[in-house]
């Protein structure tokens, strides 16, 4: 049996990696959710409700030895660098970097205690590719890159960390850009692969880095991007 602990479970990208990881009857799930999102009724997922911003998790809230953890939790807060309030960029990076920070910290005497222990964050393609716009959001997960990287030298061999770095992606998070078919076309055009990303895209290669068959991979910033970063097609 696999033990993961999933932070933001219930929504988009997390909510797909539950099913995933549900879908084997080996696997244990523990998802957290806020309030009023749908909970997948399956008897290897057990939720719990947490507040990553005034919260830390406890060993309460699940089993004492976890084999992976991923924190999902973000946001997309699209505006021209003169517009950004100070505060409002500091409420944003404790809710991506802080409460992972926070979350991470409450998980690592679970983690060590898994024979081959992964951990998952999230970035973003708007951190190597500079899109206009992004600063909240690019400045908060080029932080997660960092941590990522420096994590997995620090726990090395003993727990991977790996990130994900998707494009953008059909889920609640970014409802506002794409909440008309005429925008979710035009945003799929921007990519190499001529569409937007799904949560599946996404879930499976979190679902393969929490894998053994991942055993040998740490310290990446995997790009889940429909080709965005890298290719310049016309």
């Amino acid at each position: 049996m696999a033990t993961f602990l999933i932070i933001g479970g219930s929504a988009g990208i997390g909510q797909s990696l539950v099913q995933c990881l549900a879908s084997n009857s080996n696997n244990i799930v523990f998802a957290s959710y806020s309030t009023g999102e749908h909970l997948i009724q399956v008897e290897n997922v057990h939720y719990f409700q947490y507040n990553v911003l005034e919260e830390w998790v406890t060993p309460a809230n699940f089993p004492d030895q976890l084999d992976g953890f991923v924190y999902c939790p973000g946001a997309i807060d699209l505006k021209p660098f003169p517009r950004m309030d100070a505060n409002a960029f500091m409420a944003d990076y404790n809710l991506q970097v802080g409460g992972a920070i926070r979350s991470l910290q409450g998980v690592l005497n679970a983690l060590r205690k898994s024979s081959s222990a992964s951990v998952v964050l999230f970035s973003t393609v708007a951190v190597q590719s500079g899109f206009p716009f992004h600063t909240k959001v690019a400045a908060s997960k080029g932080a997660i890159e960092g941590l990522t990287k420096s994590l997995a030298a620090e726990y090395a061999p003993k727990i991977r960390f790996n990130a994900i770095a998707p494009s953008l992606t059909n889920t609640p998070l970014a409802a506002g850009l794409i909440n008309t078919e005429a925008k979710v076309e035009a945003n799929g055009q921007r990519h190499p692969m001529k569409r937007i990303g799904e949560p599946a895209d996404i879930a499976q290669m979190a679902e393969f880095l929490l894998s053994e068959k991942a055993s040998w991979i740490s310290g990446q910033i995997l790009h889940v991007d429909g080709g965005m970063s890298t290719l310049k097609v016309g």
